[in-house]
């Protein structure tokens, strides 16, 4: 369960600790939304190509897309979501000259199948 696909601007490529936002929102969205830390998925897609605002090369952007089950009552999805927003926040590297939108948006999967392959 929790899948976790987080897109981001090629420009904030050094300054976007991914592997430590990761680390640091698996556990604190576990005990918060009750799910195994096993079972986060955190996937990273850089965005080579895009246009923010007026298309200026200062704007950047990070989207976090956090799917969960369904069941969770809208206030502890409007938690995971500020939560995810901070530690977001937390882990991009002040002073690079980019206005950088950060937003977040969580769901629920709509249908959802799994299987663990033991080795």
């Amino acid at each position: 369960m929790p899948q976790i696909i987080i897109e981001y601007s090629a420009s904030l490529a050094e300054a976007f600790d991914r592997r430590g936002f990761a680390l640091a929102l698996h556990p604190a969205a576990a005990e918060l939304i009750g799910s195994a830390l096993a079972d986060f998925k955190t996937r990273f897609r850089v965005v080579t190509e895009a246009v923010l605002g007026n298309g200026a090369a200062t704007e950047a952007m990070v989207h976090v897309d956090l799917a969960i089950l369904p069941g969770r009552c809208p206030e502890v999805k409007a938690r995971l979501g500020d939560l995810t927003l901070a530690m977001l926040c937390d882990h991009i590297k002040p002073g690079r000259g980019l206005n950088t939108q950060v937003t977040v948006e969580v769901r629920d999967i709509g249908s959802y199948h799994k299987h663990v392959l033991a080795r």
